[in-house]
């Protein structure tokens, strides 16, 4: 909690609360802001200014008692004082320092605030998303020894998943960037939950219709991430999102811990299929949640507050005037020009190399030890999900650490080669020390360092998707995730049938490393920082 508060700003002195109403304000001619009446009263009138002087026909009344006879209308001398200086024709922040540069809002209205409940709420159906994916991981030993699998049937089977993933996200994104993440996620999640909650019927009725289910689940799956991004970039100023895509992403991770440790438990008491019910079901529950206590855009949401709202579009760049009719228009993304740039295809590329590490450990860990170690299906689950938990914590660390750089004068593209870097080389290096583990122990410590530093890569490509083309960022995300998917499939498939013909994990492991330190050369090379020219603007463009 200590490093959220410092992250966040100003853990130990904050504004007094009445500082951030729950309701609009006007602003008259002077400059001074007003509000409405006090809950509990009504108004028969609209505001009018004369001059620098508030000379209002508003009148208020506690509900229920009527005015006497002949009393003015004129609301009370003394109201609330001024929260702010605002322009009259400019969106600024209800919440300044005195020279007029934006105030860093403090712990209790960073934690309290509704954009970290809404990211709070995708880290939910992020865990949700890796926990129904994470399951097969764990069911897939006493699958396999109830069917007879070998290691790289294993493998396909669990690779069914990422065929169903590659099909979604380019149209997922681009679904994302017209309808918006609100619905697009919900979309998402039902449908997973319904192929989760139907995996144990598919595997009794027969194996192509297991292995359509599991595709089914990637379809559905592919476009939570683009989702979570459109969020990000719709409620938190720049300033704000790193640490915001750690939160996502902490859950993420936490599914993975949480879908491993649990599953074991659960199929020893309800049977191997136990998990794949509780979870499809939790995921029904959490939609209707977000449907009823969400909204899309923070203008839209019920409960914020309107310096909130304000401090949020204020921490976005200065945007270009675009309709919403024009945005609309924009149904066929322009993949040529996204694809022609190479801060496109450095994405691209650290994505790809993300989610061939990321999933080649999600998928062979439990396997890896129950072969290497001989540590059974329980330890086994243990082990592998220890780096997931260090993962999250990891992840929001780099996140608020790659903030504070920012804030303190760091170009954005020092900032994420810094993030990105570590993300590829420290889980590179790690692998190496996987190599010359001697027991579960050392390994699962080298394991750790890996998939926790991985982390780090949250805070450089996944948030800088969001910066080099912000009208796009769903549909280039959907891109770069395809090649990650690419990626991924060659290294689950490839490492069973790796492991069939060289005998052991090592030489993978090896391949893997080298394939970090190429990457990370490729990124600091083509990386950028600022928004590129895809339609003639290099400006970040109106979200609202």
């Amino acid at each position: 909690m200590l490093v959220l508060g410092i992250s966040a700003g100003q853990p130990f002195s904050c504004r007094p609360l009445a500082s951030s109403p729950r309701r609009a304000h006007y602003t008259n001619r002077g400059g001074e802001a007003t509000r409405f009446p006090p809950r509990g009263a009504s108004s028969v009138s609209s505001p009018q200014f004369d001059g620098g002087s508030l000379r209002s026909r508003l009148s208020w009344r506690p509900r229920g008692i009527s005015p006497r006879p002949g009393a003015s209308l004129l609301p009370p001398r003394r109201l609330a004082p001024p929260l702010a200086r605002v322009s009259s024709d400019s969106s600024a922040s209800a919440e300044f320092k005195e020279g007029g540069s934006q105030e860093t809002p403090c712990f209790w209205e960073f934690i309290t605030s509704e954009r970290v409940k809404v990211v709070s709420m995708l880290g939910l159906a992020l865990a949700l998303c890796n926990a129904d994916r994470v399951v097969m991981s764990v069911a897939i030993v006493p699958l396999s020894r109830a069917h007879g699998w070998t290691q790289s049937f294993a493998g396909i089977v669990q690779s069914s998943f990422l065929w169903g993933y590659l099909l979604s996200p380019v149209v997922g994104g681009a679904l994302v960037d017209y309808y918006g993440g609100k619905l697009v996620m919900a979309c998402g999640v039902t449908l997973w939950s319904f192929a989760t909650l139907l995996t144990p019927w598919a595997a009794e009725t027969s194996l192509w219709t297991l292995l359509v289910m599991r595709a089914l689940l990637g379809v559905a799956e592919g476009v939570a991430l683009p989702s979570m991004n459109n969020m990000v970039s719709r409620w938190f100023p720049q300033t704000e999102r790193s640490r915001a895509v750690g939160i996502a992403m902490a859950g993420f991770q936490l599914g993975s811990a949480a879908g491993l440790l649990i599953s074991p438990i659960i199929m020893s008491r309800t049977g191997t299929f136990g998990p794949f019910i509780i979870f499809g079901l939790f995921g029904f529950l959490w939609v209707l949640i977000w449907v009823s206590a969400t909204s899309s855009r923070p203008e839209e949401h019920p409960q914020i507050s309107m310096s909130e709202i304000e401090y949020i579009r204020q921490g976005r760049k200065q945007p270009i005037s675009t309709s919403r009719k024009s945005e609309k228009a924009r149904v066929i993304p322009p993949f040529k020009k996204l694809l022609s740039k190479w801060p496109s295809w450095a994405l691209i590329v650290a994505n790809a190399m993300h989610s061939w590490g990321y999933f080649v450990i999600l998928s062979w860990m439990p396997i890896y030890f129950n072969t290497v170690y001989r540590v059974d299906l329980r330890q086994a689950a243990w082990f592998s999900a220890l780096p997931w938990v260090m993962m999250a914590v990891l992840g929001y660390f780099a996140g608020a650490w790659s903030d504070t750089l920012i804030q303190n004068g760091f170009s954005v593209l020092s900032t994420r080669k810094i993030m990105q870097s570590i993300g590829f080389l420290g889980p590179g290096i790690a692998l190496l020390g996987l190599n010359t583990a001697k027991n579960p122990t050392i390994a699962s410590c080298w394991l750790t360092t890996a998939v926790g530093l991985s982390s780090f890569s949250h805070a450089g490509f996944l948030v800088n998707i969001q910066e080099i083309a912000p009208q796009y960022a769903g549909v280039l995300h959907g891109m770069s995730n395809t090649a990650g998917t690419l990626a991924a499939i060659t290294g689950t498939v490839g490492a069973g049938f790796f492991v069939e013909r060289m005998g052991s994990f090592q030489g993978f492991l090896i391949l893997t490393s080298f394939l970090y330190l190429i990457s990370t050369l490729f990124w600091n090379l083509f990386a950028a920082g600022e928004c590129i020219d895809i339609d003639g603007a290099t400006e970040e463009p109106s979200l609202n």
